[in-house]
């Protein structure tokens, strides 16, 4: 458990995995980054009262995202490790059996997730699963690499997958997605198709809060560095993700009458576009720049 200024939060979050059933030992290892408000006495607090269970580890200036979450993870012990952000919570007292029990007889998956609920502490109606559809059992690499789609308080993996986090990790805007990549390299990712925790979102949380076009850019520019990791083994994939995301940020600038914006984003979407040469070997791509032109900057009439 990583936490940064969730003293709102933080209680609720370790409460949820102090309330966990299970036929094993566990421990909770938390790292408090130096936050401003009172988180760090919250977790203190919290140790003193369950020493044999609570591991927290102080940082003496503030690490940032990244750099916590390896020192924490670094410090875990035991044969799988769950993670839970300091703003999230379990909702299930079965949730670290059900995973522990899946990847003890699904000894070809090295990670499992599940599925969760997403909640917006200023819009409760929107309130919704984090996965709306049924998920398959499995997935790959291949998989892994084509979308964002595992949310962090279901994650569950085998420690010491891989030797230790590569100099790229540190420069990534996200922590959660490289780590799945990872973790795939080695085998297979299994879903267990339950609700068993809840992603919160609130004007405090540092993926939450940001703006879509922020988070939109932070998926190119990491799905870029994953594939050049990768080798571009899975380049089309890769390039269909970086393509939609392109192709989102249009409809968003063109939404605001941001046209220049809008027509870059359309264009760099077009040419990772898999119909990018089937465009420009027909020749519609001259067409489409013309309806383009016309819808973006009409004539007067007269």
């Amino acid at each position: 458990m990583i936490s940064f200024n969730h003293e709102k939060f933080i209680a609720q979050a370790l409460d949820s995995v102090l309330m966990q059933e299970v036929d094993f030992d566990y421990e909770i290892v938390v790292g408090e980054d130096c936050s401003t408000d009172h988180t760090r006495e919250i977790v203190e607090e919290y140790q003193q009262k369950h020493p044999n269970k609570i591991q927290v580890l102080l940082s003496e200036k503030n690490l940032g995202m990244l750099r916590n979450f390896v020192k924490t993870y670094k410090a875990c012990r035991g044969q799988y490790i769950a993670l839970l952000e300091g703003d999230d919570y379990w909702t299930s007292r079965n949730k670290l059996q059900k995973q522990v029990n899946f990847l003890d007889t699904h000894l070809e998956c090295t990670e499992c997730f599940h599925n969760v609920n997403v909640i917006y502490d200023s819009c409760p109606d929107k309130n919704h699963p984090f996965h709306r559809l049924k998920l398959k059992r499995y997935f790959t690499l291949k998989d892994v690499v084509s979308r964002h789609f595992i949310p962090t308080c279901s994650t569950m993996f085998r420690n010491g997958l891989f030797k230790d986090f590569p100099d790229w990790y540190y420069t990534m805007p996200m922590g959660d997605w490289p780590l799945h990549v990872l973790n795939a390299e080695h085998g297979y990712v299994g879903y267990i198709n339950e609700l068993l925790g809840t992603y919160r979102v609130h004007k405090g949380g540092l993926w939450s809060a940001t703006s879509r076009i922020t988070i939109l850019k932070n998926t190119i520019e990491s799905a870029m560095t994953i594939d050049r990791y990768l080798k571009h083994r899975f380049y089309k994939n890769i390039n269909n993700l970086i393509a939609a995301s392109h192709y989102e940020i249009a409809q968003i600038f063109l939404h605001e009458k941001k046209y220049d914006k809008a027509s870059y984003h359309s264009a760099q979407a077009l040419r990772l576009s898999q119909l990018y040469n089937v465009i420009i070997k027909t020749g519609a791509v001259k067409i489409i720049l013309e309806k383009a032109l016309r819808n973006f900057f009409p004539r007067n009439k007269g």
